[in-house]
């Protein structure tokens, strides 16, 4: 192997690996915004409960082994707030995975020109 197949060598590896890297970083990433997707539609879920809710009606939270009474207004807020903050974190979770995946698409891209530069190389001799 002369000096330019083994840089182009190395830099296919390079690049490689680096796709590998965004591989296993997007399945984490997919596992994460699956989570918090079951996690909105819970909350989503308790929020239509506290809706069907009356004035007159008790609402309990449960810390640890208690459950202690709560304001059914502050309940709805909360879950409010929980639905709203779960849905930033989604969108920040696409948001990162669309980048991921782009960034893979240009992993490939590089990957196939060395390899036909490659082949290119090995014709000539």
């Amino acid at each position: 192997m002369d000096k330019n197949s083994a840089a182009l060598y190395k830099k296919v590896q390079t690049e490689i690996e680096s796709y590998q890297n965004l591989q296993k970083s997007c399945v984490k990433m997919v596992k994460q915004r699956a989570l918090l997707e079951s996690q909105l539609n819970e909350n989503k879920c308790v929020l239509d409960e506290l809706n069907l809710l009356g004035p007159d009606n008790k609402v309990y939270k449960l810390f640890g082994p208690v459950l202690v009474k709560q304001d059914l207004e502050d309940s709805r807020q909360n879950v409010g707030k929980r639905i709203e903050y779960i849905s930033k974190e989604l969108k920040s979770s696409n948001d990162t995975l669309e980048n991921m995946e782009k960034d893979m698409l240009k992993h490939r891209e590089t990957v196939t020109k060395y390899q036909q530069q490659m082949q290119l190389a090995a014709a000539m001799k």
